[in-house]
């Protein structure tokens, strides 16, 4: 593996990979920085060859979806306002990248991107193999292992996220009693 691609942990990259309209798609902003270019060089890159990005390869997150993501992520690594939207790239259009973008760093980093999309897509498919062999046994034995399939299930599913709760302010809260005040018509009467 290359020097400066080995820096990319294949782990970060999979971080990088978001569910976005029922799709695994990686962002704009982030692609960007993994090739080492700027956002808009690379969304420059694309949007000149549109013809090789179809809906299904790249899109552009609404107002809503931006939202929604920049308030999952809590700490930004955006940095400070950003003015565009970003674009999704889909597994095929990060492969479309590859044809773009003509740097040696951006066709081995396109590599490591293409490694952890299918490390996701086995891991995926080995939770869906487990699931099976989890209904075949529970077919085969009696209902008194129920609890135990049912216990394995539950491992199985994705936590559900802790509602969040407010947050208390920090310092002393001073209670004075309330001291009415006349105004300046009142005290003349």
């Amino acid at each position: 593996m290359h020097k400066d691609v080995a820096s990319v942990p294949s782990e970060r990259i999979e971080r990088l990979i978001l569910l976005i309209r029922g799709q695994k798609v990686m962002l704009s902003s982030d692609l960007a920085e993994l090739y080492q270019v700027e956002p808009r060089v690379l969304v420059q890159s694309a949007k000149r060859n549109l013809a090789r990005f179809p809906q299904d390869f790249m899109f552009q997150l609404t107002e809503e979806e931006y939202s929604n993501l920049k308030s999952q992520i809590v700490i930004s690594s955006w940095g400070g306002l950003r003015r565009a939207r970003p674009y999704a790239f889909t597994e095929q259009g990060v492969a479309m990248l590859s044809s773009v973008l003509r740097s040696k760093r951006a066709i081995r980093v396109n590599i490591e991107i293409m490694r952890a999309f299918v490390r996701l897509r086995r891991i995926l498919a080995s939770h869906a193999d487990l699931a099976c062999k989890l209904d075949a046994l529970e077919k085969k034995y009696d209902a008194q292992f129920r609890v135990v399939f049912d216990a394995i299930r539950q491992l199985m599913e994705a936590p559900e996220p802790e509602p969040e709760t407010p947050k208390r302010r920090i310092g002393f809260l001073v209670e004075e009693p309330h001291v009415p005040y006349k105004s300046k018509k009142q005290k003349g009467k």
